[in-house]
């Protein structure tokens, strides 16, 4: 790959997997049957990025609002981490990549939690993909954890009030050891951000598809792909001024 082409692949791509209720209901299925055909979706994906050489993909599993889902769904889906980590895991590790768990993960069970650490442990020291899943997490807790810390760090000594801007606050923030969020999808064909990755999300490109999430394949990635090459990213400075640092 070229530089050129390097530079046309997103560093970091988040994705809201949007669709499996929908999905399963259209086959006259349980909600369950969407949300294991949505583990296979992701994998899916994993080996698109791998492939094209995606530094960082983050998705959202299971969002701080998804605990007022029916009981039954919820302990499908919780059912369904345990049996994908016990599967899944092996495989990724396998293919060199790194696994985590952003969110506030004191809701789990320790059965779950004590898995998802063994996950991130046996995996950390691989670079090809990270792959960072995000459950029990929404953008709002993840602004209010920082800012609780950057207080804390405060009241320690470390910092004056006045020294907390945003580049000192964003250290706090989950993903900040990653690259900047490049490209941002959601699947399903609805047009919001659901309370994902607020702060991480401020000059990430938008990509909304009508697809749902576990027929969304590598070639539906390419498609995302693509037309962020196709965009132009500015960063507040004119189409003019991006010319020029291009030649």
């Amino acid at each position: 790959m070229t530089a050129a082409d390097a530079a046309r692949v997103p560093r970091h791509i988040a994705i809201v997997m949007d669709g499996n209720g929908r999905w399963a209901k259209a086959r006259h299925r349980p909600r369950s049957f969407g949300h294991n055909a949505g583990r296979k979706a992701l994998r899916e994906v994993v080996e698109g990025c791998l492939r094209q050489g995606v530094e960082a993909l983050t998705v959202f599993a299971f969002s701080s609002e998804n605990w007022q889902r029916p009981q039954d769904e919820v302990g499908a889906l919780m059912e369904l981490f345990l049996r994908a980590l016990d599967k899944e895991v092996d495989e990724l590790h396998g293919h060199g990549v790194r696994m985590r768990f952003i969110g506030d993960l004191a809701a789990f069970d320790g059965s779950l939690r004590q898995r998802m650490n063994q996950a991130m442990a046996l995996t950390a020291g691989n670079d090809k993909l990270h792959l960072s899943v995000a459950v029990n997490y929404g953008g709002r807790w993840d602004v209010a954890q920082a800012a609780r810390k950057a207080a804390e760090s405060v009241a320690r000594g470390e910092f004056r009030a006045d020294e907390i801007d945003e580049k000192v606050l964003g250290h706090w923030m989950s993903l900040s050891d990653l690259p900047p969020l490049d490209l941002f999808i959601r699947t399903g064909g609805e047009l919001r951000i659901s309370n994902f990755l607020l702060w991480q999300v401020a000059y990430a490109e938008l990509y909304f598809t009508d697809t749902l999430w576990p027929d969304f394949d590598q070639a539906c990635l390419q498609q995302a792909i693509d037309e962020y090459a196709r965009r132009e990213r500015r960063f507040g400075r004119t189409g003019e001024q991006v010319a020029a640092v291009k030649a």
